[in-house]
């Protein structure tokens, strides 16, 4: 759907993006995370040209935008609705015209507007809002806005702009949910950059992780999230594992609890569902005291986290089997029974 090839930015003597490489599936939410400075919000700029690259490819269903005349470059971003971080909507005008606004520059029939419109507000939970203005409205109903307006060209690609930095956590997760539904429903393919790894773990398929304009490691956000090979995307991931906390009481766990092995268990989709503690008790007659857990919901599956002391004769035995059946154990003590 989108190949990015060796794309860089420079401005002046500043490289803001550096030779990225990435491919989007088509239908799949796809989550770019950074801290702020990565060049996030130019790389998603430059998806849709609104940032002309400096060089390298962008090729969306095996077109090369960068090739393109500016006629058919028009066209094009007709087809790639954006949803901007501060909404950007025109504040003269009510819900149901800044909806309508792009439709009328396409000069589209009122009846087809009214009634494209009409299932817009539908579709963002904005019924009973078409006549509110942009002041009248909380920041979640102003992003549903600035959805349904780039909804309104009827889009095969939607590109979001840190849309929920400026949102509270109960409406982050309300616009959150909207973007999955609309992704479901319309098979959009949706390409969302973030500093925030609850946004990515709550509804992405994959990410990037971009650092200095690089993109430094990627992949299905589950496989990230279990194996996250450099420094910046494990303290990403510690956003969501509280992990600075769990290792803090980790040291404290070793001194109170001397008799057996601290184990980290980590249960990756179907095995988070599964009684397997209750198993290994039974099969290998040992005790498990569990200490501390988690279990992860992310859109590739469960992500279970577990620290547990184990106390029996056959601790290296039942370690062997958790490993056997799929489960990530790192011993944490090296004291064996």
């Amino acid at each position: 759907m989108i190949t990015l090839k060796n794309l860089t930015k420079t401005f002046q003597n500043t490289v803001a993006v550096n030779e990225v490489d990435i491919k989007i599936n088509k239908g799949e939410i796809f989550g770019i995370i950074g801290y702020s400075g990565a060049g996030k919000s130019t790389l998603i700029r430059m998806i849709n040209l609104l940032e002309e690259p400096t060089s390298g490819k962008v090729m969306v269903n095996n077109k090369d935008l960068t090739l393109m005349k500016k006629k058919d470059l028009r066209l094009m971003r007709q087809k790639m609705g954006m949803i901007f971080q501060h909404f950007n909507l025109l504040w003269s005008r009510t819900v149901y015209e800044n909806i309508a606004f792009p439709l009328e520059i396409a000069r589209v029939n009122k009846n087809e507007i009214n009634k494209c419109v009409l299932e817009l507000i539908q579709l963002v939970g904005l019924v009973g809002k078409e006549n509110a203005y942009p002041s009248q409205l909380s920041g979640g109903q102003k992003q549903r806005v600035g959805i349904a307006r780039a909804l309104a060209i009827f889009p095969e690609v939607l590109l979001c702009d840190e849309i929920t930095s400026a949102l509270d956590p109960e409406t982050t997760n309300a616009i959150l949910d909207l973007l999955k539904d609309i992704n479901e429903k319309l098979g959009l393919t949706i390409v969302l950059i973030t500093h925030e790894m609850h946004v990515i773990k709550k509804i992405c398929h994959r990410l990037a992780v971009l650092e200095k304009g690089e993109v430094i490691e990627t992949g299905p956000v589950l496989d990230v999230f279990t194996y996250p090979k450099k420094q910046t995307t494990k303290n990403f991931v510690k956003q969501i594992q509280s992990a600075e906390e769990q290792e803090l009481s980790i040291s404290h766990l070793v001194k109170k609890y001397p008799e057996g092995p601290l184990v980290l268990l980590k249960f990756i989709k179907d095995e988070a569902s599964k009684p397997l503690i209750s198993t290994v008790i039974r099969k290998f007659d040992v005790m498990v005291n569990i200490l501390q857990g988690k279990v992860i919901q992310t859109n590739n599956g469960s992500y279970g986290v577990l620290h547990v002391q184990m106390i029996g004769n056959h601790v290296n035995e039942a370690l062997s089997y958790l490993k056997s059946v799929g489960v990530i154990v790192e011993v944490i003590t090296n004291e064996t029974q």
